[in-house]
């Protein structure tokens, strides 16, 4: 299953190189430059539009929306609505990312309400994320996982089986991204093994991933392949910037690196380095 699993991640990756596909990303203004070089280190292009009466009509030249709550106002809340309003009639794969979602009212309820009502393709966040939106959260730690919730070794079987049961519920695909990855539809979960400490010391790596899950669910065949390429892409990529590290540097090297990484990624190098296994 590990071979199966680097194998359509290599295969989602060229397909966005080949596609080139174009994402209208309405996400957290903290990080959306972060997005945007993320987006074209991988061929993709990025439009970032979040005025709700312009985003009807960028949403339909684009191939994918995603929606980031990070940096939640009235404005951007109008504008998520009426892009995913479009993105649904047109069928385009809408990915979620529920930043912070159980830190607060506002935050809990705008996730709920656009997974439930358009039709979202990708659900990405972290483990007290994706619990806050089903319920089932204890607490959260503002826009960082709960230390409860990371899924580790000896818990993965029950995070598998949580992600394939709420993918189910909520008919998503689900990429809740911690020290262990998982990647689930209704059916099928994957872990995923890679990625860097380093990646925690940045703003907007998250962002970026979600971003990118956008280019990938334009461009694969499923929006598992989507999300499971995206999720080992940007893992090994922190990995690959990691490795670049030497005495002096920081996390503003490391953020460098991993735009780096992200561009010169390749086939060859998520074969060598994916770390992916499903499980049963």
């Amino acid at each position: 299953m590990a071979e199966q699993g680097k194998e359509i991640a290599a295969s989602a990756l060229d397909a966005v190189r080949s596609q080139h596909p174009l994402v209208h990303c309405i996400t957290n203004y903290v990080t959306v430059n972060d997005c945007a070089n993320a987006l074209l280190a991988l061929d993709a292009s990025p439009i970032m539009s979040d005025e709700a009466a312009d985003v009807d009509d960028i949403t339909s030249i684009c191939n994918a929306l995603v929606l980031n709550i990070g940096t939640l106002n009235e404005a951007t809340i109008a504008g998520m609505r009426a892009a995913a309003d479009r993105a649904s009639t047109l069928d385009h794969p809408i990915v979620l990312d529920p930043v912070g979602a159980g830190a607060s009212k506002l935050r809990t309820k705008t996730a709920s309400q656009l997974l439930d009502r358009y039709g979202v393709t990708i659900l990405r966040g972290n483990m007290s994320e994706i619990k806050a939106l089903a319920g089932t959260a204890a607490s959260t730690r503002g826009v960082d996982v709960n230390p409860a919730d990371v899924t580790t070794d000896d818990n993965l079987a029950e995070s598998a089986a949580f992600a394939r049961a709420r993918a189910r519920q909520a008919q998503v695909v689900v990429a809740i991204t911690g020290a262990i990855d998982v990647v689930a539809d209704a059916n099928h979960a994957f872990a995923v093994r890679n990625g860097s400490a380093l990646q925690g010391r940045i703003t907007g790596a998250g962002c970026m991933l979600s971003a990118l899950t956008g280019a990938f669910a334009a461009s694969a065949d499923t929006p598992l392949q989507a999300a499971l390429g995206a999720v080992v892409s940007m893992g090994v990529a922190g990995e690959l910037a990691a490795s670049r590290m030497q005495e002096g540097d920081g996390n503003g090297s490391f953020r460098t690196y991993l735009l780096d990484a992200l561009f010169n990624l390749s086939n060859a190098q998520l074969h060598s380095f994916a770390r992916v296994e499903e499980v049963l």
